[in-house]
This record gives C-alpha cells, sequence and structure tokens, in this order.
C-alpha cells in the first residue's frame, strides 16, 4: 500500500514535472517571439507617440521655410522683369534718339540744300567775299569741312571767284585749270561762285575723298 501511494506519488510527481515542463518549456518558447515582436510594437510607439505639439512646430517650420523659398523666388521673378524692362526701355529710347537724330540731320540738309538753291538762284552782276563765303558754307553743310575748303579757296584764289592765274589760266574760287571744267557744273561757272563752289567741291570729294583730304594733299604739295 505504502509502495503504491509511493509509486503514485512518483507518478503523479513525473507528470506534474512533465507538466510544469511543458508549461515551463512552452514559456520560454514563447518569449523571443515576444521580444522579437517588441521592437516594431516600440517603433511604432515612437512615431505614434510625437507629442502634438511638436508635430505643429514642426509643420510650423516647415510652412516657413516653403514661405521664405517662395518669396526668393518671387523677389528673384520681380528683380528679373525690372531688369528686362529697364533694357526695353533703355533699347527703345536708343532707338528714338538714332531716329531724331537721323531726322534732324535729313532736315538740315534738306534746309541747307534749300538755302544754297535759293543763292544760287539769286544771280547777282558781283558778290562780296563775306556773301561768297555763306554760300560755301550753305553748300558745304558740315563746318570741319567747309574750313578746309575754306583754307584752299583762301590760298588758291582768296575767295575772288573772278581771279585769273596769268601764267597757268586757272580760274576761278578754286583754281580750276582749265577753268572750262566747271562747266559740268554750270553754264555760268564764269559768273556765278555758287556753281564754282559746288564743281570744287565735288573734285575734291572724288580724288580726295573730302575737302579735309584735299587740304591735306594741299599742306604737303602747295597744290591739289
Amino acid at each position: 500500500m505504502s509502495r503504491i501511494s509511493v509509486r503514485g506519488f512518483a507518478v503523479a510527481s513525473a507528470t506534474a514535472v512533465t507538466t510544469v515542463g511543458a508549461v515551463v518549456g512552452v514559456a520560454a518558447g514563447s518569449e523571443p517571439a515576444t521580444a522579437a515582436a517588441q521592437p516594431a510594437a516600440d517603433a511604432t510607439t515612437v512615431l505614434a507617440d510625437i507629442p502634438a505639439g511638436q508635430q505643429v512646430q514642426q509643420a510650423s517650420l516647415t510652412q516657413q521655410v516653403q514661405a521664405q523659398s517662395d518669396a526668393a523666388d518671387a523677389t528673384a521673378r520681380k528683380t528679373a522683369e525690372e531688369e528686362a524692362r529697364k533694357a526695353a526701355a533703355k533699347t527703345a529710347a536708343a532707338r528714338k534718339q538714332a531716329a531724331d537724330d537721323a531726322a534732324a540731320a535729313k532736315a538740315k540738309a534738306a534746309a541747307a540744300k534749300k538755302a544754297a538753291s535759293a543763292l544760287a538762284a539769286t544771280v547777282k552782276s558781283s558778290y562780296t567775299a563775306a556773301e561768297v563765303q555763306a554760300m560755301a558754307q550753305s553748300i558745304i553743310g558740315d563746318s570741319s569741312q567747309y574750313q578746309c575748303f575754306s583754307n584752299i579757296v583762301t590760298r588758291e584764289s582768296g575767295w575772288n571767284y573772278t581771279a585769273t592765274n596769268a601764267s597757268s589760266g586757272a580760274y576761278g574760287l578754286v583754281q580750276a585749270l582749265p577753268g572750262s571744267k566747271m562747266a559740268t557744273a554750270g553754264a555760268d561757272w564764269r559768273t556765278n561762285p555758287a556753281t564754282q563752289i559746288k564743281w570744287g567741291l565735288n573734285y575734291m570729294n572724288s580724288r580726295y575723298n573730302s575737302p579735309c583730304g584735299a587740304w591735306s594733299f594741299w599742306q604737303a604739295n602747295h597744290w591739289y
């Protein structure tokens, strides 16, 4: 009886031990799974547990950065547009100035031509040196070219439109040789200073490119 009890106790004990071992084993076996799942749960918890105030602050900073970026872009666009506007205005002003200058030069040339024609049409029996010089200024127009023309005429004829070189036969303001060459500018070449001026100006332009070109040659050679 006592042995059965002992045996029964032993069996019961073994069963108890086995049961306990199994329970303990199950607990031990399930421990890693619980531990392995823990990091993911912790990570989720970290993201979810950001305080609401901090989230609002981060959103506010993002908005501020975006607003600053938008403002910078707007400023850059405005600056570029302003520079383009200034460049366009400058170009337009330059074009207008060029057009105005061209129109003024054209008007001046037309006025000079008209004055020269009017002066040439007024045929007189004689002209003073001052009148002949005024005639030349009107016909030539450009003041620097007139001065070069004047330098030559002063030395060739002293502004005497009937001056004649006794030895060579050269005639008139510019001492054309022979004087009859000036007939290409007008049949009145003997008595009309305007005709002589036009012929002399054409001669200087065609041979020396300008009165100043002729004057440079004259200074080096004392003839032209």
